[in-house]
């Protein structure tokens, strides 16, 4: 491995690492029935993910919080993240909507996300995770 390769893996470790833990916290967080903010910690480990996917790409800098364009970006050196998009972006509405209250007409995110909301939301973060870190030791 050459020291741009080296340097790249080393950039993209950390950011793995919190996504992982993001996804751990999501995990507690929906145990105690805080829906909300595990669906938006779902996202927050997804979106490292995939930022450490495109650092250990080589990418200098990645912009942005929506795992609809991060999983564009990452397209553009594994065709294959088509697949990861496909379910990623269902996390995207969660970056807002389980936090403020404006974006819950007439309640709150604390009130409205649910045990199913959840759920999908951790199945579908451990499944970016897994595909990010497939990608990445291939």
């Amino acid at each position: 491995m050459d020291n741009a390769a080296s340097g790249a893996r080393k950039r993209a470790k950390p950011w793995l690492a919190q996504a992982r833990h993001d996804l751990a916290a999501a995990q507690a967080n929906a145990g105690d029935g805080r829906h909300a903010l595990a669906c938006f910690l779902c996202h927050q480990s997804a979106e490292k993910a995939v930022t450490g996917f495109l650092y250990s790409r080589g990418a200098e800098q990645v912009w942005g919080h929506a795992l609809a364009d991060l999983c564009e970006d990452a397209l553009a050196f594994d065709q294959s993240f088509d697949l990861v998009k496909s379910i990623a972006v269902l996390l995207d509405k969660h970056f807002l909507g389980a936090r403020y209250p404006e974006s819950i007409v007439g309640g709150v995110p604390a009130e409205a996300y649910e045990q199913d909301d959840s759920e999908r939301a951790l199945e579908i973060a451990g499944d970016v995770l897994e595909a990010v870190e497939q990608r990445m030791d291939g």
